[in-house]
């Protein structure tokens, strides 16, 4: 059962939108790149894990691709449905359901996307479960596309804003950069809410318990967002090019992944089951 404040976080409906203005439209951009040269052709079967709204479920649906969508929040799949109505290409199907006790079929899709779950399963035995749960339902040899949130960028993030420093907070910095936990006990939307942070060798191991095998893992949206003026860069079609390929070329690099906002794990079922 998903935390209550995570649920009451994601009730407020602003994840629907977060990804289509300003600056945050780097995290949709990237993301979508990966897809486009991780996933098998379509019109393979993605299982959409925690797909929110559909941000990402919809576009596949579009591009060819048969897409489950599941979610724990019901505001999420009530958005969901009601866009997979208007749109061109429907979703295959849209539930409420928990990354770590799936209902799809044993080997039943070809991808499993997890693009939202690790980082709000604040117990490893959690995590671990949700990724035991997505090679069981992926066949042999699909993929298991996993996000996780970097420990390191919000600090910087929060030295980009200006804030002046809240009392305790060195002390807050220091247990947040040991145990990664995040909380917002006010409950204000604009803090996010229960969450946890990796490093990026954490997201490995977890990889690997739950029995799949690491093809790359990649620095998705870097630190590019804490550049000045960086969301009007996004609005130039030229120069937001430039970005994308930049951080493309500089996704793999071991030294600067633990920096990005966000990595991604691409991993595999192994073949030979």
């Amino acid at each position: 059962m998903v935390d209550s404040e995570i649920l009451e976080y994601y009730e407020h409906g602003l994840e629907r939108d977060r990804l289509t203005a300003g600056g945050r439209r780097i995290e949709f951009l990237r993301m979508w790149d990966l897809l486009e040269r991780h996933l098998p052709p379509a019109p393979a079967r993605v299982l959409d894990v925690g797909g929110g709204a559909g941000v990402y479920a919809l576009p596949l649906a579009a591009a060819g691709y048969e897409v489950h969508l599941v979610d724990p929040v019901p505001l999420h799949v009530e958005q969901a449905i009601a866009a997979s109505r208007a749109a061109s290409a429907r979703l295959a199907s849209i539930t409420v359901g928990d990354a770590r006790a799936l209902k799809a079929a044993e080997a039943g899709v070809d991808v499993v996307l997890l693009l939202g779950p690790l980082y709000h399963l604040t117990d490893r035995s959690d995590r671990i479960t949700a990724l035991r749960e997505a090679r069981r339902v992926v066949r042999p040899g699909g993929l298991v596309v996993a996000k996780a949130l970097s420990r390191f960028y919000p600090i910087f993030e929060n030295l980009a804003g200006g804030r002046p420093p809240s009392p305790g907070e060195i002390e807050d910095t220091v247990r947040f950069l040991a145990d990664g936990q995040y909380r917002n006990p006010g409950g204000d939307p604009a803090g996010f809410t229960t969450s946890y942070f990796h490093r990026p060798e954490e997201l490995t191991g977890e990889i690997r318990e739950a029995g799949l095998e690491l093809r790359v893992l990649v620095g998705a949206s870097g630190s590019v967002k804490l550049l000045p003026g960086f969301a009007q860069q996004l609005e130039d079609a030229g120069q937001r090019d430039h970005v994308l390929s930049v951080l493309r070329l500089t996704e793999t690099e071991p030294s600067i992944i633990g920096m990005s906002q966000n990595f991604v794990a691409v991993a595999q079922a192994p073949a030979g089951e």
